[in-house]
């Protein structure tokens, strides 16, 4: 291999790695997504009525249903 050879070679690799680099620059959008935070909000627990799977219900117990509006709500996406 001669002299210029190598250095058409080396020019023409240097070529196209600032091709590529131009393009992901260009169109600006990563390799891999970025990664979001997943916020979980839990609800505040009361001490006094907690989870029993007893069949006989003795004094605190659960209620029947779950009242939505003590939930908090959910952070807006930004997405």
């Amino acid at each position: 291999m001669q002299l210029g050879e190598m250095i058409a070679n080396l020019c023409a690799a240097l070529l196209l790695a600032a091709l590529i680099t131009g393009v992901f620059l260009l169109f600006g959008s990563p390799l891999w997504p970025a990664r979001e935070a997943q916020m979980i909000v839990p609800l505040p627990v009361d001490p006094t009525t907690s989870g029993s799977v007893r069949g006989v219900c003795f004094e605190p117990c659960l209620p029947p249903r779950f009242d939505l509006k003590l939930a908090p709500r959910r952070p807006p996406s930004d997405s």
